[in-house]
C-alpha cells in the first residue's frame, strides 16, 4: 500500500470530501434562507415598535421641551422589554442621541441607514450585526404639527452561526443528517465496487499493467491482432500493421477493411483452422485465430500472424531441387531402360539394331530439345522445359510446346518469374492428369515488346467454375483439391508474380484446363499495391 493509501481509500475520502462539500453548500443556503427570513421578519417588526414608540405621546412631549429629555428613558425601556428587542435609541432632529438602552451611546450620534430619515422618512435595514428600523417623531402640538421633533431608532441583534443553525427547521437538520448517513454509505459502496472491478489492483499497478502490455504488444516480432465480438479491432500491435500494410485500423470493422476475402474470413473466423495461408501485399503470412471466453461468454478474439515469405522463398527452392531430383531420377530411369534394351540388344547379336535403336533414342531427345531451344532463347527457361519432358515421359504424359510459341533472351528478373511461372503452371498439370497413355500437355509461349504469354493446357478433366478464383486466391493445387489434402500456394505465388508484373492469371475449360498468365517486361510501380484480387 503507498503513502497515499490504496484506492478504495482514496475513493471513500474524495467521495466523502464531495458528500461533505455537498452537505456544506445545502447548509450554506439554508442559512442564508434562514438570515433572509430573520431580516424580513424582524425589519418588519422593528418598524411597528418604532412607529408605535414614535407615535406616543410620552415620547413626542419629551422631545418638544429639552428639559424633559430624561423622561425619554422610561417608554424607551418599557417598549425594549416588552417586546425583547436588543435595542431602543431615541434621538433629536440633529441626530444627538438622548437616550439609549447602552447608556455609552447618550451624547454621541446616531448612525442612520439614510439622511432622508431626518427630513422624516422611515427606513428599515441592517446596521452593523442588528436588524433596525429608524422612524422620525413629528410633533402633535399645535402650531407645530408635522414638524421632525426627533428619531426612534430600534434593533434586533441577528443571530450567530450556531444559533441560526439551531433555529432552521428541524425537517433540515434531520435531512442533512440522513443526507451525511446516505453519503458515507454510498462512498463505502463505491469504494468497494471500484475495488472490486479493478480485480484489487491499485492504481499504480494498473498503470504498470498497461504499460507491460504495450511494451510487449509493440515488442514481439509477431502480429496481434484484437476483435471484439462484433469483429471491431480493438488492439494491433506495430508488426501486425506492417505485416498487413494497414495505417490505423483500431475502432475498425474488418468488412470496412480494404482487404482480401480471404483475409477477412480468417479475422472473422469463417475461415477455421490452424495455421491459415494468407497473402497480403507480396507477403505470405500464416494466421491463427483463438477465440476469448470470459466466465462462459465468448468476448472476442486474438489473431496472431507470422511472416513466412522467406520460409516460402525456400520452400520454392526446395521444390525446384525436388523436381531437378524428380527429373534426374526419372532421366536415370529413362537411360537405365535404354542401357538394358541396348544391353540386350548386343546379348543377341543384333548390332544393326542396336544402331538404329541408339539413333531413334538420340533423335527423339534432339528433337525435343531442338525444337525447345529454337523457339525459345532464355536458357534457364529451355533448361526448365527440357526437364519437365523427361518428368512427363515417367508418368506417361506427352508434352509439346506450341508452334508459335518463341521468346527472346529476358533479363535475370524476368527469367526467373518466367521459370517460377511455368514450372507452377506445369507442375499443376502433371499433378492432375492420371497417369496413363493419351494424356497430353501443351505449352504455349509468346514474348512480345510489353509483356509475354503463357499458356499452359492439358487434357484433363479441368477446374471447377465456382473454384476459377478460388484456386488462386486461396492458393491450391488441382492434385491437392481432387485429392483433398491441405491447400498449397503454388497457383497464388502464380498470380502474385504476375500482378507484381503489372499482368494477371486465369483459369478457363476447353477440354481440360487452360491457364493464362500474362507478365509484363517491366515489374509494376515501385509501391504500388496490387488489385486485392490478385493476393
Amino acid at each position: 500500500m503507498g503513502v497515499r493509501g490504496s484506492l478504495a481509500r482514496q475513493l471513500f475520502v474524495l467521495q466523502f470530501l464531495i458528500v461533505l462539500a455537498l452537505l456544506g453548500a445545502v447548509t450554506t443556503l439554508s442559512l442564508g434562507q434562514t438570515t433572509a427570513n430573520f431580516r424580513e421578519d424582524q425589519g418588519r417588526r422593528m418598524l411597528m415598535l418604532a412607529e408605535q414608540l414614535a407615535a406616543t405621546g410620552a415620547v413626542q412631549d419629551a422631545l418638544g421641551d429639552p428639559r424633559r429629555y430624561y423622561r425619554l428613558a422610561t417608554p424607551a425601556e418599557t417598549a425594549r422589554s416588552l417586546n425583547g428587542n436588543s435595542s431602543i435609541a431615541i434621538a433629536t432632529p440633529d441626530l444627538r442621541i438622548r437616550t439609549a438602552t447602552d447608556p455609552r451611546l447618550v451624547g454621541t450620534t446616531l448612525t442612520v441607514g439614510r439622511p432622508e430619515v431626518a427630513r422624516g422618512r422611515s427606513w428599515e435595514g441592517v446596521l452593523g450585526e442588528e436588524v433596525v428600523a429608524q422612524v422620525p417623531v413629528l410633533s402633535s402640538a399645535e402650531g407645530m404639527e408635522g414638524r421632525v421633533i426627533g428619531v426612534v431608532s430600534a434593533g434586533q441583534r441577528e443571530p450567530g452561526l450556531w444559533a441560526s443553525l439551531v433555529s432552521s427547521p428541524r425537517d433540515l437538520l434531520i435531512h442533512l443528517g440522513l443526507g451525511t448517513g446516505i453519503g458515507v454509505l454510498g462512498s463505502l459502496l463505491a469504494a468497494w465496487w471500484v475495488k472490486r472491478q479493478t480485480l484489487g489492483l491499485e492504481p499504480r499497478e494498473i498503470t504498470g499493467l498497461v504499460e507491460h502490455r504495450e511494451a510487449m504488444l509493440h515488442g514481439i516480432r509477431e502480429g496481434v491482432v484484437g476483435l471484439d465480438q462484433q469483429h471491431r479491432i480493438t488492439l494491433m500491435n506495430t508488426s501486425a500493421r506492417e505485416l498487413l500494410a494497414l495505417d490505423d485500423p483500431v475502432g475498425a470493422q474488418v468488412d470496412e477493411l480494404e482487404v482480401n476475402e480471404r483475409l477477412r474470413d480468417v479475422l472473422t473466423g469463417r475461415a477455421s483452422g490452424e495455421n491459415q495461408v494468407v497473402l497480403r501485399s507480396g507477403r505470405v503470412l500464416v494466421m491463427n485465430r483463438m477465440p476469448i471466453v470470459m466466465h462462459g461468454q465468448p468476448i472476442g478474439a486474438v489473431v496472431t500472424l507470422r511472416d513466412r515469405t522467406e520460409l516460402v522463398a525456400l520452400q520454392q527452392e526446395l521444390d525446384v531441387n525436388r523436381h531437378t531430383t524428380d527429373t534426374l531420377r526419372a532421366q536415370a530411369h529413362e537411360f537405365r531402360n535404354e542401357l538394358h534394351t541396348i544391353a540386350g540388344l548386343i546379348e543377341l547379336g543384333e548390332y544393326d539394331e542396336v544402331v538404329r535403336y541408339v539413333t531413334r533414342a538420340n533423335r527423339a531427345h534432339e528433337e525435343w530439345s531442338s525444337a525447345v531451344t529454337a523457339r525459345i532463347a532464355d536458357p534457364a527457361l529451355a533448361a526448365l522445359l527440357i526437364a519437365k519432358a523427361s518428368l512427363a515421359a515417367e508418368r506417361a504424359v506427352g508434352i509439346r510446346l506450341s508452334d508459335e510459341s518463341t521468346v527472346d533472351r529476358v533479363d535475370d528478373a524476368l527469367s526467373q518469374d518466367l521459370v517460377t511461372v511455368v514450372g507452377n503452371l506445369v507442375d499443376n498439370a502433371l499433378d492432375a492428369l492420371p497417369a496413363g497413355a493419351g494424356q497430353w500437355i501443351e505449352v504455349h509461349i509468346v514474348g512480345s515488346t510489353e509483356e509475354v504469354l503463357v499458356r499452359v493446357r492439358d487434357s484433363g478433366p479441368g477446374i471447377a467454375p465456382e473454384l476459377a478464383e478460388e484456386v488462386f486466391e486461396h492458393g491450391f493445387t488441382t492434385k491437392v483439391a481432387t485429392q483433398g489434402g491441405q491447400r498449397g500456394i503454388g497457383l497464388a505465388l502464380t498470380r502474385q508474380v504476375c500482378v507484381r508484373r503489372g499482368g494477371s492469371v486465369s483459369v478457363r475449360n476447353e477440354g481440360g484446363a487452360v491457364f493464362t498468365a500474362r507478365l509484363g517486361r517491366v515489374p509494376a510501380a515501385v509501391g504500388a499495391r496490387p488489385p486485392e484480387v490478385a493476393e
